[in-house]
């Protein structure tokens, strides 16, 4: 007896090309921007979307800095950091967090929104985040759209 089934695609690495996406993140909230740039680092944009494989493109994140945060949280939201000695807690709030290191707290939310994994660290490191407009990857960019170019 002949059963047709259906196949469930699995996209294979050679198939998959790391492309270099630019998020602009200037009066944007930060939480949405964060679920946009988890998104495009996991690859789920994709149609070849495999959840053990490093499917998602390179993204560049400029004006990291002009993120916005609804209501109190500029003042009411705080990072922790535990050293792991007695007394070695920290607590910077959002605004300082802004001032200091402006890309941190973008980087703390993505992470949070990436899976608890192995290739969460290998996706963290295709997240390129600038707290003003310029950045130095303007030929991977270019690159990359030459290629979308020739695909269409």
């Amino acid at each position: 007896m002949n059963i047709k089934r259906n196949k469930t695609y699995n996209a294979k690495l050679d198939e998959v090309g790391g492309g270099w996406v630019v998020v602009d993140a200037a009066d944007k909230p930060l939480g949405r921007v964060a679920a946009e740039v988890a998104r495009v680092l996991m690859g789920k944009h994709r149609p070849q979307y495999t959840p053990y494989l490093l499917t998602g493109d390179y993204v560049i994140v400029v004006n990291a800095a002009k993120a916005v945060v609804t209501g109190n949280k500029a003042a009411d939201k705080f990072y922790y950091h535990y050293s792991g000695y007695r007394g070695g807690l920290t607590k910077t709030s959002y605004e300082d967090m802004l001032e200091r290191h402006p890309e941190h707290a973008l980087r703390k939310a993505v992470k949070g929104m990436l899976p608890k994994n192995f290739l969460a660290v290998h996706m963290l490191k295709r997240l390129k985040i600038y707290p003003g407009p310029d950045h130095p990857h303007q030929a991977q960019v270019a690159g990359s759209q030459k290629e979308e170019a020739k695909a269409s």
